[in-house]
């Protein structure tokens, strides 16, 4: 967000991880950008600021030392922390691809699923004449009747305006029509 003094987002620059301060701190503390912090005092947000990994971490010699003492090893637990030991890989191998492609993986998989029938788009009726005439057979002779009943009405008219137009050029005084 851009409120309470946070308008602009700052880039975080290197951080310098040490494990026994000789005078680091110090010696870093007036290069902008770049932060320090003590092995113990590490956390997540130092690590990777917003949860976006791939930040420049710099290490002493000292901070690795102290890494196998805080966490241990694969073989031995954690001399500082009481029962903890590091995570261990779920898997041996790593291919996955090859395993699942594997012969005793594949006998024992259900078969592959068949694609969903895939169902015809609805079509208008009233804009299509052969949905139509699916619907309702007699739609085309409907249709043809309507039209020839249109055409009858218009020559009807035409007719009615024609005599009109004859009476009124043909008019022979009060008698007439």
């Amino acid at each position: 967000g851009k409120m309470r003094n946070r308008r602009y987002t700052v880039r975080r620059g290197p951080l310098v991880v040490y494990g026994e301060d000789q005078g680091v701190v110090r010696a870093f503390r007036n290069i902008p950008g770049v932060q320090t912090a003590s092995i113990r005092d590490l956390n997540l947000l130092k690590l990777a600021p917003g949860g976006y990994f791939g930040r420049f971490l710099i290490w002493t010699e000292s901070a690795f030392r102290m890494l196998s003492k805080i966490y241990g090893t694969l073989k031995s637990g954690a001399p500082m922390k009481r029962g903890y030991t590091l995570p261990r890989a779920q898997m041996e191998n790593a291919d996955v691809a090859r395993i699942i492609n594997s012969t005793e993986v594949q006998s024992v998989l259900r078969p592959k699923l068949e694609a969903p029938k895939v169902v015809p788009r609805k079509v208008n009726a009233i804009r299509s004449k052969d949905a139509m005439e699916k619907l309702n057979p007699y739609a085309p002779e409907a249709k043809a009747a309507e039209k020839k009943r249109q055409e009858d009405k218009s020559a009807v008219k035409a007719r009615k305006a024609a005599s009109k137009e004859y009476n009124k050029k043909h008019k022979r005084g009060p008698d007439t029509f």
